[in-house]
């Protein structure tokens, strides 16, 4: 099956979060299992290409158009690469936004994108299925009911559409509809229209002929309204086309026995190079040698409230009067970033951190740190809690999404149990997690080196994940095709008219 991944980020060419680690990895486990892929980007700063595929296609933009070209990256891991190059919309200094603003046009950078996507399928690489991913990427679905409904060399191609964060929505005002050329009846409760602003993951989840999520427990959590941000009826709507899957983990990339990027490698059987990742990160990030004789706890995140920064803020002078160490790198919302340079200013001794990203640096302290700290206030899936299993750094987490799903519980009975975790979203539970992990580290060294090994022993390689997508693409593909044997005319939808894949009953799904 020829498999098309659309996204707003991927490895080794940019991140801003886990994203573009799935954009990296799933791919090429789908390669693996016998599947042709390409993964189409927009073209950022300095993405270096090795050719051209086509040198512009036309994308309506409201009275206007436009003309990005289509550039090539090259094969990666069997995996082929493809960017969308237009250096007005995309050659900037970040993704999505600078000083933690959004830039102002990115409905209209990432609708581009989207249009630009539907002829890259047309005019260089159809697939048998698109796989879209988060809401820059939401208008693929929506375009091909709306302004390619009369295209046939369109109509049987099928898209699963993933949320890997139901906060992230993509919401602009009314006008950018006519700003992007489309119709004026998709600002109605049943196609994009959100509390009077359009909402491209609105549209994403009507339109797409699948949805999928990136942890089972987080599939169930967006059904409520504490998770769902408004859009929870939308997704009980939708259930029977929604699936979680839990994200997986790249091993080539992420564990101690091969990782380069780290002072020294180790085993499960041979636990030794820990310690000389330990000293090697606190050299690099300039802490005092003492700290080798206290738990490091290790923080490698985007730096937000979503994230439980609020918690950490509130627990930080307790935390650090346990005589424990902190080493964190990210970068985020301005408020959080200040709140840990000014912590690190505080206590030189005991807290370093670097606000940016850091590839290397992230590697050092999976390796370097005894503890991972993830208190999120909620979690799709995550994806260093379970770098953290491999190498034996023991995630402290909250109960939720896929941290709830990875990470089990240390059972001081039984000796079961990969981490700490805590229920409720409030700083005591939080500081009662660490000091619990805190007790374990300092007076029971035999059961933390057993909780290390059980984690350590945990697969998430993402060759059952890719399966999974596999049979997915495979019902998408399915759904799409039998039906147009049964009639070819069913997936055409007059541009003027909207008919989602499931039709949903008018004003049934809330908002």
């Amino acid at each position: 099956m020829k498999i098309l991944f659309v996204a707003s980020e991927g490895l080794p060419f940019s991140k801003t979060g886990g994203l573009a680690d799935v954009i990296e990895a799933l791919p090429k486990a789908l390669v693996e299992l016998g599947h042709e892929v390409a993964v189409l980007l927009p073209r950022y700063h300095n993405t270096k290409t090795v050719g051209i595929a086509v040198p512009s296609v036309t994308v309506p933009s409201g009275d206007n158009l436009r003309f990005p070209g289509i550039v090539e990256g090259g094969a990666l891991h069997g995996v082929l690469f493809y960017f969308v190059d237009d250096r007005e919309y995309f050659d900037r200094e970040q993704l999505y936004g600078v000083a933690g603003k959004d830039y102002p046009d990115n409905a209209e950078r990432f609708a581009e994108f989207c249009g630009a996507a539907i002829e890259f399928c047309k005019q260089v690489w159809m697939p048998d299925v698109i796989h879209c991913h988060d809401w820059q990427a939401g208008l693929v679905p929506l375009l091909l009911k709306t302004r390619y409904a009369n295209d046939p060399a369109l109509w049987d191609v099928p898209v699963v559409f993933t949320i890997h964060n139901m906060g992230y929505q993509g919401a602009f005002p009314r006008e950018v509809l006519k700003k992007l050329g489309l119709p004026e009846s998709l600002f109605t409760i049943d196609a994009m229209e959100f509390f009077g602003r359009v909402n491209f993951l609105k549209g994403a989840l009507i339109f797409s002929d699948y949805l999928t999520t990136v942890s089972p427990k987080y599939a169930e959590e967006i059904k409520t309204p504490e998770y769902g941000y408004g859009l929870d009826g939308v997704i009980r709507n939708r259930a029977s086309r929604l699936t979680g899957i839990l994200n997986g983990v790249d091993y080539a990339a992420w564990s101690p026995e091969r990782d380069k990027m780290i002072a020294a490698r180790y085993s499960p059987k041979d636990m030794a190079g820990k310690t000389a990742c330990k000293k090697n990160l606190i050299d690099q990030l300039g802490l005092p040698a003492a700290v080798m004789e206290k738990p490091l706890i290790g923080i490698v995140s985007r730096f937000a409230g979503q994230k439980g920064f609020d918690l950490i803020e509130e627990i930080a002078p307790d935390l650090l009067t346990e005589d424990a160490a902190m080493a964190a790198l990210g970068a985020g919302e301005p408020k959080y970033e200040k709140f840990l340079r000014e912590l690190a200013k505080a206590y030189p001794a005991q807290v370093a951190v670097k606000v940016g990203y850091d590839n290397a640096l992230a590697h050092k302290i999976e390796a370097g740190a005894d503890i991972f700290l993830m208190p999120s206030r909620y979690e799709p899936c995550g994806l260093n809690q379970i770098y953290s299993l491999k190498y034996g750094t023991v995630p402290v987490v909250r109960a939720t999404g896929g941290l709830d799903d990875t990470i089990e519980a240390y059972d001081a009975a039984t000796g079961r149990g990969t981490g700490f975790k805590f229920q409720a979203y409030d700083a005591p539970s939080l500081l009662g997690a660490l000091r619990e992990a805190l007790s374990v580290f300092r007076n029971e060294p035999a059961a933390w080196r057993q909780i290390q090994l059980n984690g350590m022993s945990r697969d998430f390689s993402w060759q059952v994940s890719a399966a999974e997508y596999a049979k997915l693409y495979d019902a998408a593909w399915n759904s799409r095709n039998q039906k147009a044997v049964t009639s070819s005319n069913e997936f055409r939808v007059k541009s003027a008219k909207i008919s989602p894949v499931d039709p949903i009953g008018k004003g049934s799904h809330g908002r």
